[in-house]
């Protein structure tokens, strides 16, 4: 009897262990890479829009974009003596020739130098972009494909391919002085180029800044590589208030041999943010704007020194810049988006600067346009029109209204690009409950094959037993309604008090919850809610897609309005009846280290632990552009910089705080990071630090991502997965909130 007994227990054993789920773990996520989806990268359509080529194992192999076979072969490296390998490659307008590129070298974000190649498809023969073996910048070729332009050593040069001759167009470049035909670090990282320099259509004229950065003070990072001594990395880095960049236009006429400056910054006009050819032989288009970033007009001017306005906007907060200006061939006019109503819309315009039509309205927001059809008299574009959450793809007919098809508009975040023709577009497809798909589409929207499904990793989301991310409203004191998403233990009992983890960025215009794949991050936080962490993300005021005012209203006050919103969250949170109020956490990176550097602080009785990752912990450290676009400088906003900068608000902490910064970041420096460590110890308050020598803002290589994730998670686990001896009672006034429905979206 016993013996049965035992061997029963056995085998119910036995089979526990068997439909036991497999565990998550932070080596199968940040090691093994387990569960990194498929990526279709980015498509080279070729100008008959039905092909697209991708750089496969030192091959440019063209494809079919309809049934994904491969047609050709354009390019093997291995036939080429010159060139061993290449990283990158660019087609001529004609497609007759290509611009290959290898050994690329770092600068910072999206710079770099590298060594630049000519291939000629008709000849099959390779030249070299400048001769001299030196490394270059920015290689491009004019539209005709006969002529190369190229940076070295802050000096813009032309060479002729016909008789391989180089013009060297400007002399005075100077490391951390002048620079010509590329941006300076402030341009690159806040405009988001570093191309300084453009190929009229025609291919007679180049457009171009100067740079002039000899007032800006410098910053230099320390980088520890095993030597005697450290390196010191020394660059222009203009900080709030501080002297930024002095930056003229220039055009050069390959005719004439001659550059001509068209314009300068000054008293009015503190920014040229881009520059763009019209349509129009020797017609520049360039966007002047004021250091306060309110103000901004699209002038058009020549070589022959005419000047005319095309577009003035004024706003009572500030001016996003963007790329989404296209000039029509056939007519007089350009398409162009703004918020001059509120929400962000697509107009058309007359070249005289007169509006035309408004081409979408309506209270939501076009989050992406993709691009004018002029042969068939459509724009395309990306909306939030049903959900500030999701994302749906448009069609829609210039002329006319009313004339809009939906493209791709399932549930979810759809995004698409487009072929040359725009007869298809590879559709993007995810949620939070489904990694990215991949189709080709025709431009009705309908499908025309599948190109990935990502069916392994929605595999393992079964295997794992992940749970499904469910989505939330609720509305604040101010009775604004919040966005956000929950994920709970997948064994989740209300009868359970669970501690939490909510994550935030919450910048300007941005987004966290939204119905979108979360990436690495999502199985981390998959794996802590096995653990029995409930992970929240609430999107504060301030963030997109929900029209001006609300993306505008922490003008000035950046960072107060948003931890009020952070904190009144975890207060609702708390309130509902699984959820331990006292075992509230808060993780984010960037400006969301600055939020939870702000929540831990400032509202010390509701967060009991913040990670906070590359924080900005004062305003005044951080660069001028992106800065004083929100808060304008010390000067005039005093009171703005004093009450929503953390390093201010040491005194107030009283839960556990985790400190973590990359040394080399070249972005939020370390002195945030250890100008907080000192605030912190001048105040008695203990804290935790982590620091990563040479790694930049994004703090990875190796196993670097591995290590940091593991030092998170064992803080959480120790700071907030353990119950506190004596619970208090909850705070007294909260009235017990009972949730809105929630939106359980999944689309396996």
């Amino acid at each position: 009897m016993n013996r049965l007994i035992l061997l029963l227990v056995l085998s119910l054993g036995l089979q526990t262990v068997g439909f036991s789920q497999a565990q998550i773990s932070l080596e199968r996520i940040w090691e093994d890479y387990l569960f990194t989806p498929k990526q279709v990268p980015g498509f080279t359509f070729m100008n008959d829009g039905q092909h697209y080529t991708r750089l496969e194992n030192n091959k440019i192999e063209q494809y079919d974009l309809r049934t994904g076979k491969q047609v050709a072969t354009l390019l093997n490296v291995t036939t080429i003596a010159q060139v061993d390998n290449i990283t990158s490659y660019q087609f001529t307008d004609d497609e007759a020739r290509i611009i290959l590129s290898n050994n690329h070298r770092p600068i910072f974000r999206h710079s770099y130098a590298a060594d630049f190649f000519i291939y000629n498809r008709s000849t099959k023969s390779v030249e070299r972009v400048f001769e001299e073996g030196k490394q270059v910048r920015l290689a491009a070729l004019n539209p005709q494909g006969d002529k190369v332009a190229f940076v070295y050593e802050n000096n813009l040069y032309v060479q002729d391919l016909l008789n391989r001759k180089v013009t060297q167009i400007t002399a005075d470049g100077e490391v951390n002085k002048i620079i010509n035909g590329a941006t300076d670090w402030v341009y690159e990282e806040e405009f988001g180029d570093d191309n300084g320099f453009f190929w009229s259509p025609d291919g007679q004229q180049i457009g171009f800044y100067r740079f002039d950065e000899s007032a800006v003070k410098e910053f230099t990072m320390t980088n520890y590589n095993d030597d005697l001594y450290p390196e010191y990395v020394t660059f222009k880095y203009p900080k709030v208030g501080e002297k930024n960049s002095d930056v003229s236009i220039h055009i050069y006429d390959l005719n004439s041999g001659k550059t001509k400056e068209v314009a300068k910054t000054g008293a009015e006009w503190e920014y040229f943010p881009r520059i763009k050819w019209t349509r129009k032989a020797g017609e520049l288009c360039v966007f002047f704007m004021n250091r306060h970033q309110s103000k901004l007009e699209l002038r058009l001017l020549d070589f022959a020194g005419n000047s005319k306005t095309l577009l003035q906007e004024k706003s009572d907060y500030y001016i996003d810049i963007h790329d989404n200006l296209a000039f029509l061939e056939n007519s007089d006019q350009f398409v162009w988006t703004s918020e001059k109503d509120g929400w962000n819309h697509v107009y058309l315009y007359n070249m005289d600067g007169s509006l035309a039509q408004q081409l979408t309205m309506g209270n939501w927001e076009v989050t992406n346009f993709y691009g004018l059809d002029e042969a068939n008299g459509m724009i395309y574009y990306q909306a939030a029109k049903k959900n500030p959450m999701q994302r749906e793809v448009y069609g829609q007919l210039i002329k006319g209204k009313g004339n809009t098809t939906l493209l791709a508009g399932v549930a979810g975040t759809n995004s698409a690009q487009f072929s040359s023709t725009f007869d298809y577009f590879v559709l993007t497809y995810s949620s939070q409950n489904t990694p990215a798909t991949y189709t080709v589409m025709d431009r009705a929207g309908k499908q025309v094959r599948v190109i990935e499904d990502n069916a392994r990793l929605q595999g393992l989301q079964k295997t794992y037993g992940v749970s499904n991310v469910e989505f939330f409203q609720f509305n604040t004191a101010d009775d604004v309604t919040l966005n956000g998403y929950m994920i709970k233990p997948p064994n989740f009992s209300e009868k359970r008090l669970h501690p939490v983890l909510m994550y935030v960025y919450g910048g300007p215009g941005s987004q966290t919850a939204t119905d979108s794949w979360g990436g690495q991050n999502y199985w981390w936080f998959q794996m802590l809610a096995s653990q029995g962490y409930i992970v929240v993300s609430v999107d504060n005021r301030g963030t997109g897609a929900r029209g001006e005012q609300f993306k505008k209203m922490t003008y000035q006050r950046l960072g107060h309005y948003e931890t009020i919103d952070q904190t009144e969250a975890a207060r609702y949170l708390g309130n509902l009846p699984y959820i331990d109020a006292k075992r509230i956490g808060i993780f984010g990176w960037s400006y969301g280290g600055y939020m939870a550097s702000s929540c831990i602080l400032k509202s010390n009785d509701v967060f009991r632990a913040a990670i906070a990752v590359a924080p900005v912990t004062n305003w005044k450290w951080y660069d001028s552009i992106y800065t004083e676009r929100y808060m304008r400088t010390i000067e005039e906003n005093e009171e703005g910089y004093q009450e929503n900068s953390p390093v201010y608000f040491a005194d107030q902490l009283e839960g556990e705080y985790l400190l973590i910064h990359g040394m080399g970041d070249d972005n939020v420096h370390f002195q945030h990071t250890a100008e907080m460590a000192n605030a912190l110890i001048m105040e008695n308050k203990q804290f935790e630090t982590y620091f990563y020598p040479n790694r930049n803002h994004g703090i990875y290589g190796g196993p670097t991502r591995l290590h940091l994730y593991t030092k998170m998670t064992n803080f959480l686990n120790e700071k907030l997965k353990v119950r506190p001896r004596q619970e208090a009672a909850r705070p007294a006034g909260l009235l017990r909130a009972e949730p809105v429905q929630k939106n359980n979206s999944s689309h396996n």
